[in-house]
């Protein structure tokens, strides 16, 4: 069987505590939603990355729209 991670992701706007506290929320919702569905909880992480992670650089709201994200890691 296979281990997954959900990880949080969030732009740069904000303070650092505050998008590492956002993402690791939104990290922890997804979890508890495939929980919910019936995966098993032992199966399943959830991370929060806040702003470290970026796919692209935070320097449109379009980009920055792309960076607050949740992602999975198998």
């Amino acid at each position: 069987s296979y281990l997954i991670e959900v990880q949080g992701h969030t732009d740069n706007v904000g303070k650092v505590e505050m998008n590492k506290t956002l993402s690791e929320n939104r990290a922890n919702a997804v979890r508890n939603y495939i929980i919910a569905k019936g995966v098993d909880e032992k199966r399943i992480t959830a991370n929060g990355y806040g702003d470290t992670k970026p796919v692209v650089p935070n320097t449109s709201a379009k980009n920055k729209a792309k960076n607050r994200r949740v992602e999975f890691v198998v």
